[in-house]
């Protein structure tokens, strides 16, 4: 019997996990990946504040659903090893409008959460 109950929770967790990540919206993803960008490049371009308000934005705006999560994580590695193979790092100021403006599309995606 405990065998039994132990499935049915495991699915019953399961299935809540895919509902969740069924829930990402695209311009939700869409504003993360550019937050993830972002960040990406003030990593590699040295700009530790830009980095910490990047991550901040997404901890505090985003939902805590894994797809979200992983999105950014992702977009930060590709801006980081862009950075890495030549591209040129973008004053602060330019990056700081940039997310700015990021950060203004991910508030206007979970707006209505």
């Amino acid at each position: 019997m405990k065998g039994i109950a132990a499935v049915v929770l495991a699915f019953s967790l399961s299935h809540a996990c895919l509902a969740a990540d069924a829930d990402a919206s695209p311009e939700g993803i869409a504003a993360v990946e550019e937050l993830g960008r972002i960040n990406g490049t003030a990593l590699a371009c040295a700009q530790p504040a830009l980095v910490s308000r990047s991550r901040n934005t997404v901890t505090t705006g985003a939902p805590k659903v894994r797809h979200y999560g992983e999105a950014f994580e992702a977009a930060t590695n590709a801006a980081f090893l862009a950075q890495g193979q030549g591209a040129e790092c973008p004053d602060g100021a330019a990056l700081s409008r940039r997310l700015e403006a990021a950060e203004q599309r991910l508030q206007a995606a979970f707006a209505a959460r």
